[in-house]
């Protein structure tokens, strides 16, 4: 499994340091109540809202480098969007991840 890194945010933020700063901050503080939120939505078999979720997350995927993570939560909305929910784990492995990561930061 690929792990989380700031090379995007470094590329997007040009040395900028406070901008990384923030961007990492917003991670710190949205990522867990995202999470939460997603747990909740599978909790209740809430299909739609959990695919707009993982929507919203494959953007934070992405901040943090997991080009192949987010193709699996493409896969894993698109699931979604038809009631199912395999990759479900493997979507919840790369929560884990990007949370374990945001924790070090």
């Amino acid at each position: 499994m690929e792990s989380p890194n700031l090379d995007y945010i470094k590329k997007l933020a040009a040395g900028d340091i406070e901008f990384e700063k923030k961007i990492i901050e917003i991670l710190k503080n949205e990522l867990p109540e995202e999470i939460k939120l997603y747990e909740s939505f599978v909790f209740q078999n809430n299909y739609k809202d959990t695919a707009d979720l993982v929507h919203k997350l494959k953007h934070k995927i992405s901040i943090l480098g997991l080009v192949n993570s987010y193709k699996i939560a493409v896969d894993f909305e698109n699931n979604l969007l038809k009631k199912s929910k395999i990759l479900q784990k493997e979507f919840e492995q790369i929560l884990n991840s990007m949370t374990n990561f945001i924790n070090l930061l």
